[in-house]
């Protein structure tokens, strides 16, 4: 194996000291929490094919690789039959197609074997490289599993080998930042039988067990689903301005690499943070910034989505069950901790967590905004989800099935009748709000929100 690759696959020179020897690995032992994502659950076992595994930046894509290839290992196959490169490390697919082919030569002759392709988009023109191995026949025996961060182009890339991805039922897997109830499993403040209290009965739920619920939930608006933040935040009650400055890094990166300028950027990062969770169209935007062309502002937009960064809400065309590609849209981030970190990069301060994050949680209006694109990003991981503008505004609209369920969210102390006046026209309206216990706001049927975040 090519020398520069070895660090990541030490189970070669001895298989059970690879969770104490991989640099990935190595970390998470030093955590106080350590994830275990159920796609680990779902990834191929004895099924060769091409498998895609597609997340932002800095949720733990590499680690879950790492922790497969531990699972492997204890599952008795053959270290020889298991190999790791980071596509950082490779330049074109000429040079893949020469790795991957001296790679195969070196491993067992019979049987099936697994390639990681990790971080594939930094290869210059990888799926041309994958392409000609599955024609070749290289691939017929692998289980080769490609990672990377940019949701667009490796979604394109795989239209180019239609009929070579195998015979599995789930051939892309897709890694978000934890739910709050990934959070609250993985912190375990909250017991099994609370959950389950909670969720099933709320008026037996106790006053205490609501604190706990409460306080759980705004220290997931400051960390959101991130590892490093939680991790940060149980081990130091704060999150270090090092982790913030990782994560601004990764996308002031990774847009400069597409070629995009880095002014442009952050006039769109502050018009994002400025404008969170607000009507907007890219006229207005492009009038606002020194950009000429709304077209320039919608790309920059549509490039942080392709990350993973960002999340354009489009209004709900309601007869259609579509986006109204017309209307306003509206525009947040994918989770919480990139709000924060973003706005650590836009307004720089050597204590972002003391200066920016607890003052924006004690802010009633801005924490409602974070609170909205919580629920929202929530369930948009499961269902198409958009906005409502008619006479009035609904903040979320989710389409399941034939049909479109609205959902106000209501995470201040006051409750204006104007606001409520759209939703209140929908039989299958819902209010999610602070309020600890069910019940109904203005005829229309409420829940505490951090409890409908559990149940789903």
């Amino acid at each position: 194996m090519d020398i520069r690759f070895l660090p990541h696959n030490s189970h070669l020179e001895e298989p059970s000291l690879f969770a104490e020897r991989d640099p990935h690995l190595r970390r998470l032992k030093e955590l106080s929490l350590v994830y275990v994502s159920p796609l680990l659950d779902r990834f191929p076992s004895k099924t060769p094919g091409i498998y895609a595994l597609t997340g932002g930046r800095q949720i733990g894509k590499t680690t879950l690789l790492k922790q497969w290839m531990a699972r492997l290992l204890h599952d008795k196959v053959a270290p020889k039959r298991i190999a790791y490169f980071s596509g950082e490390l490779i330049d074109d697919h000429h040079s893949l197609v020469r790795l991957l082919s001296e790679t195969m030569d070196q491993m067992p002759s019979k049987g099936l074997c697994y390639l990681l392709l990790d971080e594939v988009t930094y290869i210059k023109d990888w799926d041309k490289g994958v392409k000609y191995l599955a024609d070749a026949g290289t691939l017929e025996r692998v289980t080769l599993m490609i990672s990377g961060s940019d949701l667009a182009l490796i979604r394109e890339s795989r239209s180019h080998f239609p009929g070579r991805r195998g015979t599995a039922d789930q051939v892309d897997f897709h890694m978000h930042p934890l739910s709050f109830q990934q959070f609250i499993a993985l912190n375990k403040k909250l017991h099994a039988d609370d959950i389950s209290l909670l969720m099933s009965s709320t008026r037996e739920a106790g006053e205490k067990l609501f604190d706990l619920l409460y306080d759980e939930f705004k220290r997931y608006l400051a960390h959101g689903g991130f590892l490093t933040a939680i991790n940060d935040m149980t081990m130091h009650r704060r999150i270090l301005p090092a982790t913030f400055s990782t994560y601004s890094d990764w996308i002031r990166g990774d847009v400069l690499k597409r070629n995009k300028q880095e002014h442009y950027l952050k006039e769109i990062l502050e018009a994002i943070v400025k404008r969170y969770c607000s009507q907007v169209t890219w006229n207005a935007l492009a009038r606002d910034l020194s950009i000429d062309h709304p077209k320039t502002v919608a790309d920059y937009v549509a490039l942080l989505e392709s990350m993973d960064a960002a999340f354009i809400q489009p209004a709900l065309q309601e007869n259609k069950l579509g986006p109204s590609p017309k209307k306003p849209r509206k525009l947040m981030f994918a989770d919480p901790f990139i709000y924060h970190a973003i706005r650590a990069w836009l307004n720089p301060s050597r204590s972002p967590y003391e200066d920016q994050v607890q003052p924006a949680l004690s802010d009633p209006q801005l924490s409602a905004r974070l609170v909205e694109s919580v629920v929202a990003i929530h369930y948009r991981r499961r269902f198409p989800t958009y906005y409502i503008k008619a006479e009035g505004e609904v903040d979320i609209a989710y389409v399941d099935g034939k049909r479109f369920h609205p959902i106000e969210v209501k995470w201040t102390g006051q409750l204006r009748p104007k606001k409520l006046k759209q939703i209140r026209k929908y039989r299958n309206g819902l209010i999610l709000s602070k309020s600890r216990h069910p019940g109904e706001i203005m005829g229309v049927p409420s829940k505490p929100l951090p409890v409908e975040l559990l149940q789903l």
